[in-house]
């Protein structure tokens, strides 16, 4: 697993050695052209793992990316992969990611991008409590974008902007509306 593009193109990443489901370099790079342009944005990465959302987003000109994981591996190896790239601009915390952005929500923080990957397994019964929870830290025109299992797929609450399938994997981006 490495960048794909940016700032950081070719540097490698580590995954942490647990079961993580890193998104594979071909589906980050069409998770990115369907973004567009990152200038400036802020960015949260949920259920981060290795923290590869989140580091590619800062790559391509993201100014912030805050990495949320409850696992000490994953935010060990997200620490170790913003060290390894020369990254700035990344904060990481060790938490549950509704209970992150309920704090989160409590401190007024917002975001223009969050990237919501949670296990395959957990993702079809998360979209009511985190299309309730994501909305008070989205930013006027934020972007939510899912990944999931197509066949169990993580439905939130938003305004769906664009939807992919690649392989087993669903990609879908939300707009704040």
């Amino acid at each position: 697993m490495r960048v794909v593009a940016g700032q950081f193109k070719g540097h490698p990443l580590r995954s942490p050695r647990r079961t993580t489901r890193p998104t594979l370099d071909r589906v980050r790079e069409a998770v990115f052209s369907m973004l567009g342009p990152l200038d400036g944005l802020a960015v949260l990465d949920l259920y981060a793992g290795s923290g590869a959302l989140g580091i590619e987003a800062l790559s391509r000109g993201a100014s912030t990316a805050t990495f949320v994981d409850s696992d000490a591996a994953a935010v060990a190896t997200i620490r170790q992969n913003l060290e390894r790239t020369g990254a700035e601009g990344g904060s990481v915390a060790r938490a549950d990611a509704l209970g992150f952005l309920r704090n989160a929500a409590r401190h007024d923080e917002r975001w223009d991008l969050v990237f919501c990957d949670p296990p395959y397994r957990l993702a079809a019964r998360l979209g009511e409590p985190l299309s309730r929870m994501l909305e008070p830290v989205l930013a006027p025109g934020a972007r939510v974008m899912c990944e999931s299992s197509h066949r169990q797929p993580l439905e939130l609450d938003l305004p769906l902007e664009k939807e992919r399938r690649y392989g087993d994997t669903r990609i879908a981006v939300h707009k704040r509306g």
